[in-house]
């Protein structure tokens, strides 16, 4: 009997965490994985126990998961943690930018410190229909970080009376061809998400 990749794939058994727009988002673009459990709770499920790997994608906005996460090592744990790094986390888990606007793209930005989980988490990724770039565990990975400066900078324009929320939004869009003006993505994503990854990229900026 021949095991290829795709077998491996398919009997995999995946632990998502995921609020109920996420789980839509997933559900849409999988390829490959049969066995996928959504839950809200880790401990909610006893199927948990027989997992291979577990994303958390709600982390971001609640990482009072952490300490169970950390319990399930030396399993795969990917985590949504676009502000906290891995060094502020755990150095074994992978972390991606699962934003939402950025969760349901064929490309997702990801970090790792600990080599032996790289190639676990591309399988895992594949079959979720995703294609990691990996890049360097700082905050906010690249997309993420150039987003929330350019709210950053639209919100300042607005404040200076430069131009209306619309004007900004339209003038962003036809003029870099951005799917979603700057205020837009700013509601999209979650005021309190980009204030908290500027207040990290300050803190990093001053450490480093």
């Amino acid at each position: 009997m021949i095991i290829t990749l795709a077998s491996i794939i398919k009997t995999m058994k995946l632990v998502v965490r995921a609020s109920e727009k996420q789980k839509k988002e997933v559900l849409e673009v999988i390829t490959e994985m049969n066995s996928i459990t959504f839950v809200t709770d880790f401990t909610e499920r006893d199927e948990i126990n027989d997992a291979d790997a577990f994303l958390d994608l709600m982390f971001e906005d609640d990482p009072s998961t952490l300490p169970y996460l950390q319990q399930l090592l030396p399993k795969l744990i990917i985590i949504n943690s676009v502000a906290k790094t891995l060094s502020e986390t755990d150095k074994n888990f992978i972390r991606i930018n699962a934003w939402e606007g950025f969760l349901n793209k064929p490309l997702l930005e990801g970090s790792y410190l600990e080599e032996n989980y790289k190639t676990k988490a591309e399988v895992i990724l594949v079959a979720l229909g995703k294609k990691i770039q990996w890049v360097p565990d700082e905050p906010g990975f690249i997309s993420a970080r150039v987003v929330s400066l350019i709210i950053n900078e639209a919100y300042l324009a607005f404040n200076e009376g430069v131009s209306t929320k619309d004007e900004i939004d339209a003038a962003m869009k036809s003029g870099t061809s951005y799917p979603f003006g700057p205020f837009e993505w700013a509601e999209k994503i979650g005021v309190d998400k980009i204030k908290n990854l500027l207040l990290s990229l300050e803190k990093y900026k001053k450490v480093t």
